[in-house]
């Protein structure tokens, strides 16, 4: 393997025996921390979610991105990894749900843990030791001798008061063997408060970067940061097959010179993008031009639309209300623009919306249906989504990777695709496909099928 595809990327992911241990407010803490020390901070997030790497953010004003095995596949987490790095002293990697929990209730492929085998990165347990005392002690034991190779090299106690914390620590050291990183006390108050789709958005916390400032500070003085930092600076070097961009994976003869503007949701209810779609889409010639479904007046003056998921049914009577907005929409639509919406986006471009508390809205209506709230959650997990019908975007046959995960449900799901679970037991259609729009429930990543993006990019 040449040496230009070996990158050396100080890096640690920060896990947790299960969700709810306090891994986004111990990442954001560490993050804020070692930015406070002067160093360039790296945020990636393993698994699917949008809503954490908002966070990341938040804390750093870079992007984070997410390393997501599925989605992408062991060289595509790698390239990620290796491009969210460039110019950092560290990369912070939140893991996702329990340490060992992977796409199958007995499965650990797509883990935090075979994250941190593919990419050979130190991890570090973070434990909510409410309720329990030398009980932290078979715990920790448990979840770090279960892999094998072992990963972890460290631990962050969570919720702990500080005289408990020093004695478990230090038995913690001497029957283990694994240093206790550090310990934050309990946390007055819920900094980070959930709602159906997971957590709620970073913009919605009031003075959020003071809390994660007064959290940090409160784990600063019981943590040994240069600690952390060696157990990152271990991380073996990644090494690629390849470090060519994502953008042009096996298409570069067909990667457009000329800039084609795509008009980007961004706003309180379109906020759910993954970085490298963003990325590949830019790699492959186009101008990102952002705007507001609720607060702008119309799109912008662009060639293509991009509507993400997020939270439309929160803000259903604001997007109703924006008259000049959705006629712009649908004369973007009726004059043949080509428009990819996906989720939340889906929701927008039907004909109604009908909101959490039972209100219905009239939506831009270049679409069929009307959604509503199920109270539960469809389809969630992974999905294959292969083409049922010829579309502009996806031939038949062709497939791309996805993630569902969502509470509404519509009248006219569509029938373009296919979807399957990755174990092939499971498969239901959707997607509608109406002139040159695009749109269905499924978060899409782009770089699993290049050529999609390229023919949304080249229309």
């Amino acid at each position: 393997m040449a040496d230009n595809n070996t990158k050396k990327i100080p890096r640690v992911l920060i896990c947790a025996p299960c969700s709810g241990s306090g891994k986004t407010l111990i990442t954001c803490a560490l993050m804020h921390l070692l930015k406070k020390r002067g160093n360039k901070v790296a945020a990636f997030k393993c698994g699917p979610d949008y809503i954490d790497p908002m966070f990341h953010k938040k804390v750093l004003n870079v992007p984070s991105r997410n390393l997501d095995l599925f989605l992408a596949g062991t060289e595509g987490v790698k390239r990620s990894l290796v491009a969210g790095s460039d110019g950092s002293d560290i990369a912070v990697i939140e893991g996702v749900m329990g340490f060992y929990d992977g796409m199958g209730a007995t499965s650990m492929e797509g883990s935090s843990y075979d994250l941190c085998l593919q990419t050979e990165t130190p991890a570090v347990l973070v434990v909510n030791c409410k309720g329990m005392s030398r009980s932290i002690i078979p715990m920790i034991k448990g979840y770090a001798e279960y892999g094998n190779p072992v990963v972890i090299r460290g631990v962050i106690l969570n919720n702990i008061s500080p005289m408990i914390a020093r004695e478990i620590s230090a038995e913690i050291e001497k029957e283990l063997g694994l240093p206790v990183i550090g310990f934050l006390p309990k946390v007055e108050g819920d900094i980070f408060t959930s709602r159906h789709l997971g957590l709620v958005m970073p913009d919605e916390i009031p003075d959020i970067l003071q809390k994660i400032d007064e959290v940090a500070e409160k784990l600063a003085e019981n943590l040994k940061l240069e600690k952390l930092m060696e157990i990152a600076s271990r991380a073996e070097e990644v090494t690629l097959e390849n470090l060519s961009k994502a953008g042009c994976l096996a298409t570069d003869e067909k990667c457009t010179r000329d800039k084609i503007t795509v008009g980007v949701a961004l706003d309180e209810a379109f906020c759910f993008y993954y970085e490298d779609n963003l990325e590949l889409l830019q790699e492959m010639g186009a101008e990102l031009k952002f705007f507001s479904p609720i607060h702008d007046s119309g799109i912008p003056e662009v060639d293509r639309l991009l509507i993400g998921g997020g939270y439309p049914e929160l803000f259903a009577r604001e997007l109703s209300e924006n008259k000049t907005m959705i006629e712009s929409i649908r004369k973007a639509a009726s004059n043949g623009m080509p428009i990819l919406a996906e989720c939340g986006g889906f929701l927008y471009l039907q004909k109604e919306l009908t909101d959490t508390e039972g209100n219905t809205y009239e939506m831009a209506g270049v679409l069929e249906g009307k959604s509503h709230m199920t109270g539960k959650l469809g389809h969630f997990g992974y999905v294959n989504v292969t083409a049922n019908e010829d579309n502009p975007y996806l031939p038949l046959g062709e497939c791309i990777r996805g993630h569902e995960f969502h509470y509404y449900d519509t009248s006219e799901n569509g029938q373009v695709c296919r979807m399957n679970k990755p174990s092939g037991k499971r498969f239901w259609e959707g997607y509608q496909c109406a002139g040159n729009i695009f749109a269905g429930f499924a978060h899409l990543y782009y770089p699993s099928d290049p050529e999609f993006a390229q023919r949304f990019i080249r229309g």
